[in-house]
C-alpha cells in the first residue's frame, strides 16, 4: 500500500509518495522549480490563484509517478496539507469567484481589529482564542464590504485545502481545525461562532459540511484523477493547515511538545490540553489535528512572516549566483553580531507577534568601509533568530515549557548559525528530524484507512539525524540579541 501527501505552500506545492508498511518515502516532488508568485494589486495585498495550486499539484505528481514508476492503484489514501489562513471563495458551479487573499495579506487587520474591540476582547479571546485579527473570517467581511458583486456570488467559502480537495473530489468540506485557524470556531459551544457570523453578517450557508481530520471526506473523481495521472476513486482521508501538520510530521502531537519550522514564514507551534490565550493575540491558538471535544489538543502557535522569504531576498539582492550553502558559509566568517549589523525581518506584512503592526523589515548599522555581504547574510539570518526567540518569550510567559524543539531538515534550519542563535537565547535542544509537511500529510492520510492505528502510529518511526544543544558562551549571543531589541523597540515607537 502506498499514500500520498500534498503540502500546497505559498511558494511550491510538494507531493510526497510513502509506503505505509514501513513509512519509508519512496519520492518528493516539487512544482514549480522556481517560487510561485504572489500577486500585491496594493500594498500589504497578498494574492495567489487558486487554480495555479492545482495546475502545480498535477505537474508534481505526474512527475513524481513518473519517476518513481510506482502503480498508481496501488496509492490508497490522499492527505492534504495546506498554508493556513487564506480565503478561497467558490459559485455553485465550484468556480473560483476572485483570487485567494493568503495568510500573508494584511488589508483586513482594521477590519478584525474593530470585531475585536466591538465583540469584546475578553468573548473574543475565551471563546475563539485570539482576535479576529488578520484572519480568514475578516478577509471575508473585506471581500464583503468591497466586492458586494463577488460576495454575491459565493456559494461556499474555504481554506487552502478545503479548495484543493474540492478539485480531487467534487465535495466540499471542511474541519473543525481549519474554522478555527479562520477564527470562525467557539471552543465554548463547540460550533461555529454566532458572535462572529452575527457581527459580520455571514450566513451559515456560505461554510461546508465539517469533517473530522482524519476521515474520509471525499473520493478522486474520474476527471481529477486524469489531470494528475492516478486512479479514480482514491478517497481523501485527512487535510490540515501546514502548521499543524507540520507539528504532527515531525510526532508533536500531545502536551508539552513543541515543533518549528523556518520556511517563508517562522513558526514555533507548542501543544496544550486546555484553551489558553495571549491577553494581547500576539500568539494564537487553533485546533490541533487531534482535537476532539473529549481530547482537547490546542496548538499554540507563534508566526513571524518575514522569515526565509527575508533569506530569499537578501540572496537575491546581494549574492543570487551564490547557492544557500555558500551564503551560509559566507556568513560564517563573521563573528556572532555581525559587527554591529542588525536586521528587522519585519517586510511580509503585518505581524501579529507585533499585534498586528506593519514596520517593515529594516537593516541598521550599517558602516560602508567596513561592511560587506558577508555581515548582510549573517545579520539576516541573526535577525530572523531574534525575532523567533522574542516571540518564544512569549510563549513561555504563557507556561510553555520549550524545553525540546522539533524542526524538519529543511529551510532556514539548515543553518548552523540560525539553529544555534535560538537553541543559545531560548536555552532549548533543538532535534533536527528528516521529514516534510507532504511526508506527514502521506502518512497521516493512513489513519483512515487502516494503515495504522492512529495519528502516533503513524509518526512512530520518525529519526532525528542531528540534536544542536546551546552553545556555553552565551554572552555574544545575548549582546547581539540586546542591540536587535533596541532597534525594535526604536521601531515600534
Amino acid at each position: 500500500m502506498y499514500l500520498l501527501g500534498y503540502d500546497v505552500g505559498s511558494s511550491s506545492v510538494k507531493v510526497a509518495l510513502v509506503e505505509a508498511e514501513s513509512g519509508r518515502t519512496i519520492k518528493v516532488v516539487k512544482a514549480p522549480t522556481q517560487e510561485m508568485e504572489i500577486s500585491a494589486p496594493e500594498a500589504s495585498w497578498a494574492e495567489q490563484a487558486p487554480e495555479a495550486w492545482w495546475q502545480y499539484a498535477c505537474e508534481a505528481t505526474k512527475a513524481l509517478l513518473q519517476t518513481s514508476r510506482i502503480d498508481p492503484a496501488r496509492i490508497q489514501a490522499i492527505g492534504i496539507s495546506y498554508q493556513m489562513h487564506g480565503l478561497v471563495v467558490v459559485d455553485q458551479n465550484q468556480e473560483v469567484i476572485r483570487p485567494s487573499i493568503i495568510w500573508c495579506d494584511s488589508r483586513a487587520v482594521e477590519i478584525g481589529q474593530e470585531a475585536f474591540e466591538t465583540i469584546g476582547a475578553e468573548q473574543c479571546l475565551s471563546c475563539l482564542l485570539n482576535s479576529p485579527g488578520n484572519f480568514t473570517a475578516s478577509k471575508l467581511k473585506w471581500v464583503k464590504d468591497n466586492e458586494p458583486e463577488a460576495y454575491a456570488k459565493i456559494h461556499k467559502i474555504m481554506l487552502p485545502g478545503d479548495f484543493m480537495a474540492m478539485k480531487m473530489t467534487g465535495t466540499i468540506c471542511t474541519t473543525i481545525s481549519g474554522l478555527s485557524e479562520g477564527i470562525f470556531w467557539d471552543f465554548q459551544e463547540n460550533e461555529l461562532s454566532e458572535e462572529v457570523l452575527s457581527h459580520f453578517g455571514f450566513s451559515k450557508e456560505l461554510f461546508p459540511e465539517v469533517k473530522d481530520t482524519f476521515s474520509t471526506q471525499g473520493v478522486l473523481h474520474e476527471s481529477a484523477a486524469a489531470e494528475l495521472g492516478l486512479e479514480a476513486g482514491i478517497p481523501v482521508t485527512y487535510r490540515a493547515g501546514d502548521q499543524p501538520n507540520n507539528a504532527l510530521s515531525l510526532n508533536v502531537l500531545n502536551p508539552g511538545e513543541v515543533a518549528a519550522t523556518g520556511g517563508t514564514s517562522g513558526v514555533v507551534y507548542g501543544v496544550v490540553d486546555k484553551p489558553v490565550y495571549d491577553p494581547k493575540s500576539r500568539v494564537n491558538g487553533f485546533a490541533h489535528v487531534n482535537y476532539t471535544q473529549n481530547n482537547t489538543r490546542i496548538g499554540v502557535l507563534l508566526c513571524i512572516n518575514g522569515a526565509g522569504i527575508q533569506n530569499s531576498w537578501m540572496k537575491q539582492i546581494a549574492g543570487a549566483e551564490l547557492s544557500y550553502e555558500a551564503v551560509n558559509e559566507l556568513a560564517a566568517q563573521v563573528a556572532i553580531g555581525a559587527d554591529g549589523v542588525v536586521v528587522l525581518p519585519y517586510g511580509n506584512g503585518a505581524e501579529r507577534v507585533l499585534e498586528n503592526r506593519q514596520i517593515g523589515a529594516q537593516i541598521s548599522g550599517l558602516n560602508f568601509n567596513r561592511h560587506d555581504r558577508s555581515h548582510l547574510f549573517r545579520a539576516a539570518l541573526e535577525g530572523v533568530a531574534f525575532a523567533f526567540v522574542h516571540g518564544i518569550k512569549i510563549l513561555k510567559d504563557m507556561g510553555l515549557d520549550v524545553g525540546v524543539m522539533r524542526v524538519g531538515n529543511d529551510n532556514l534550519f539548515q543553518s548552523v548559525i540560525f539553529a544555534e542563535t535560538i537553541a543559545t537565547l531560548a536555552d532549548c535542544q533543538i532535534q533536527v528530524v528528516e521529514t516534510t509537511g507532504a511526508v506527514g500529510a502521506a502518512k497521516a492520510s493512513g489513519v483512515a484507512v487502516g494503515a495504522y492505528a492512529s495519528p502516533e502510529a503513524a509518526m512512530q518511526n520518525i529519526s532525528v539525524l542531528k540534536t544542536i544543544e546551546p552553545q556555553a558562551d552565551k554572552v555574544p549571543y545575548e549582546a547581539a540579541y540586546a542591540r536587535w531589541v533596541v532597534q525594535l523597540e526604536r521601531s515600534l515607537t
